[in-house]
């Protein structure tokens, strides 16, 4: 083979390997399943949002149906409140509730969205009102620990 071909071959390699590392990059990114279509923003308030993170998924029946458009502290009522985007293709009842839930064991966290009963539907700019925050771990193990010693310390 001549120089020529072979560093033709080496050439389109690497550039196939930069391609595949940006693709790889995109999804570790929440980057990839960017909707270009319309969409419509909710608002809900959570007490503790744990390690959500904007540009998270929002699902509903394991459907993705949007992305967390922002988060931000209210500093009148001390809550984190959520903006959402949610594509126009989905509609939700009036008395759909929020969850942040986690995906596996340690994965990352997403808004799961239960739909209600309710014959209206939200509209963009509406709040969800029923929400469930986050479970955090260090929480669970510390309430778990305080019940065992309180369980220690009765019996006697």
């Amino acid at each position: 083979m001549e120089r020529s071909t072979l560093d033709l071959w080496v050439g389109l390699f690497v550039v196939a390997g930069i391609g595949a590392l940006m693709v790889l990059a995109m999804k570790v990114g929440n980057m990839s399943g960017v909707s270009a279509g319309d969409s419509y923003m909710l608002t809900a308030n959570f007490e503790n949002i744990g390690g959500l993170k904007p540009r998270a998924p929002i699902k509903s029946a394991g459907v993705v149906v949007g992305r967390v458009s922002g988060i931000r502290f209210d500093n009148e009522k001390f809550v984190a409140t959520v903006s959402m985007s949610i594509d126009k293709s989905y509609k939700f009842p009036k008395d759909t509730s929020a969850s942040i839930l986690t995906s596996g064991l340690l994965g990352e966290q997403y808004i799961g969205l239960e739909g209600g009963g309710d014959t209206a539907n939200l509209a963009s700019g509406d709040r969800i009102k029923q929400t469930q925050s986050a479970m955090v771990i260090e929480k669970l193990i510390g309430q778990f620990l305080y019940s065992k010693a309180a369980e220690g310390g009765d019996k006697k």
